[in-house]
């Protein structure tokens, strides 16, 4: 099991995620971005519009207090170029921070992993930043290496039952299902996440029942 880290997802976490994502990808603007995103079936340039995609439709959730699965804010936008949604995607983090922040204590709303609370929106859009921003780097070809602390705090908060012992952002990737570790294989498809609040989780390993649409 990963060791917990005292530091609860933040505001300014997923701030530093978007920021992560720009530094990462915008030195390849120039490159062919019709490419797929590492092992996915989407473009890189479908990748990153997704990513604006999650973090709206994350934040509705949060605001309306969802408990189902609402219709979507925004379902990608193909003509804006990959500069354009570098930029949209820390508009779409701020508002994302922006509802958590005034979420009152005890708030929760509909995620398919489980009734969410502020934090655990937080985490999963910096999750979704991170590792998508992953994907496309590695199409790309360019390095992304985002900040050690975040990504172990993302980690904990996501998946408690991820091993100890190796470096952090690997095993962040290997717990949604991208890597390897030395002693592990590769995840399938049916990686979850675990939403809720860590209080409530139950000790097991939660699989999803159907795979990803990135798959």
């Amino acid at each position: 099991m990963a060791s917990p880290s005292p530091a609860a997802l933040t505001t300014a976490d997923l701030a530093l995620a978007a920021a992560t994502c720009r530094e990462t990808l915008a030195p390849a603007l120039d490159a062919d971005w019709t490419i797929r995103a590492g092992d996915l079936n989407w473009t890189c340039q479908r990748t990153l519009d997704h990513v604006v995609d999650t973090l709206l439709f994350y934040a509705v959730m949060l605001a309306t207090r969802a408990t189902a699965w609402p219709i979507p804010a925004r379902d990608g936008d193909p003509a804006k170029s990959p500069a354009e949604l570098l930029t949209i995607i820390e508009s779409a983090a701020a508002i994302l921070a922006d509802v958590a922040r005034a979420a009152p204590d005890g708030t929760r709303a509909f995620h398919p992993a489980g009734m969410t609370d502020p934090e655990g929106f937080l985490a999963l859009g910096c999750e979704e930043i991170l590792i998508h921003t992953d994907d496309i780097a590695r199409g790309l070809g360019c390095p992304c290496a985002p900040p050690p602390d975040l990504v172990e705090r993302v980690l904990w908060r996501l998946f408690p039952w991820a091993p100890a012992g190796h470096e952090p952002w690997q095993t962040l990737k290997w717990a949604c299902g991208r890597v390897a570790l030395p002693d592990r294989a590769r995840l399938g498809p049916n990686w979850y996440w675990h939403s809720a609040p860590l209080s409530e989780w139950d000790g097991k390993v939660k699989r999803r029942a159907a795979p990803p649409a990135w798959t």
